[in-house]
């Protein structure tokens, strides 16, 4: 068992504590509460540990809800970087887990600052990307960090595929191409659902159709098991992926959406979750000429639900903290900018069972700040993972 004490808990449940106590047993939080409700009298003869976090902020891990860690390795180069499969524009089956190098640095570097979980997968050079996964940021190997897999399908829209086909000289070379594209193939795996209904309705009058790899991907999203994440900057290229959602009754978030507080009235009406970032970064193309810090919140004060991502590596995902800082800095409730990184990246991708809040049955992801996170100078002083302390600083400041 595993004993946090004294310190002050932000939950993300709703209840805060500022002298509060966590108590983890089997990687599961099993009690959350005030000081004056522990009696450890009644650990005296187990085996536990006890972290005093006395001066202490405690808080969820941190999610990052959408980067690329593990699959852009860090400082290699061609060789480790697997984001892109840049030879077909529909690649719907790819599996982020198959792509991810678990001991990157970057693994480290996430939970040195209190990212417990990343939620990771291909990139956007495709109409269709491949299955994003939530990946606890400490294990031995991929298959002990996965927390949900997959969590999305990733779908792209606006200036990254059209620049990598064009280049080819094939389809699709515009934002019409693009759409058609992921319609013809939602289609196709509409029609492959039919069939595969049919056969079971009837085996003895109706074939199963024949074994589609690709189309069974999409069937996660068409039967709403799991949503599109939809790479989406500029506002045309947003309405048009909630456009082709609303005609196949499927969910998405929208990821990136640089151009959301253009268009807040809208996606308020729509009901859409959104994932913004990478929002510390230049406007390195023209999709990005509105970037602003203020858009997360923007969008967060009209009611929508705002995740901030680091889309790592464009912004390194040690930097998550400051990216909602920033954010708050530029007018987002604090509040909310903490629920960006935690419950609401948690929600956003449906993980939320899991992780994201300091609650019991929850995994025991805890990281503790000597300091408010938001604050520049505080620093990580442990970072817990199912009840397992897998960072604590050492610089002559033990926790």
């Amino acid at each position: 068992m595993l004993l946090i004490k004294n310190g002050k808990i932000l939950t993300m449940a709703g209840a805060n504590y500022n002298k509060g106590y966590i108590l983890i047993k089997e990687k599961k939080i099993i009690k959350v509460g005030d000081m004056t409700e522990l009696d450890e009298s009644e650990f005296k003869d187990s085996d536990i540990t006890v972290i005093d976090a006395k001066g202490k902020y405690v808080l969820p891990g941190f999610i990052d809800a959408h980067c690329h860690v593990g699959i852009c390795e860090d400082s290699v180069g061609f060789e480790g970087d697997d984001t892109n499969e840049m030879t077909d524009p529909v690649t719907p089956h790819l599996r982020a887990i198959d792509g991810v190098f678990h001991m990157d640095k970057a693994f480290v570097e996430a939970r040195e600052n209190g990212v417990t979980t990343v939620v990771t997968g291909p990139g956007s050079a495709n109409v269709i990307g491949g299955q994003f996964a939530a990946l606890k940021t400490y294990g031995r190997r991929v298959e002990e960090m996965v927390v949900k897999d997959p969590v999305a399908v990733k779908i792209a829209f606006g200036e990254n595929p059209k620049t990598v086909y064009a280049e080819k000289k094939q389809s699709p070379s515009t934002r019409m191409a693009t759409a058609a594209l992921l319609r013809e193939n939602l289609i196709s795996a509409k029609e492959y659902k039919e069939l595969i209904q049919k056969h079971n309705d009837d085996m003895e009058n109706n074939d199963k159709p024949d074994y589609d790899m690709k189309l069974e991907a999409l069937l996660k999203v068409l039967n709403r098991e799991i949503p599109f994440k939809a790479h989406a900057h500029r506002a045309d290229d947003i309405l048009t992926a909630i456009r082709i959602a609303r005609e196949f009754d499927v969910d998405l978030t929208i990821e990136h959406c640089t151009e959301g507080h253009l268009i807040t009235d809208i996606l308020c009406e729509e009901g859409v979750g959104t994932i913004i970032g990478p929002s510390i970064s230049d406007r390195s193309k023209v999709e990005l000429r509105n970037l602003t810090i203020k858009t997360p919140g923007i969008l967060s004060k009209a009611g929508i639900k705002v995740a901030i991502m680091t889309d790592h590596p464009c912004t390194p995902v040690q930097y998550l903290t400051v990216c909602a800082a920033m954010a708050v800095r530029e007018g987002m409730d604090e509040e909310e900018a903490l629920k960006a990184i935690t419950i609401n990246a948690a929600l956003l991708n449906g993980i939320e069972d899991r992780v994201g809040s300091i609650e019991a049955g929850k995994d025991g992801d805890i990281t503790i700040f000597d300091g408010h996170p938001f604050e520049f100078k505080s620093k990580t002083m442990a970072t817990i993972i199912n009840g397992k302390v897998v960072y604590e600083r050492k610089n002559n400041e033990k926790i």
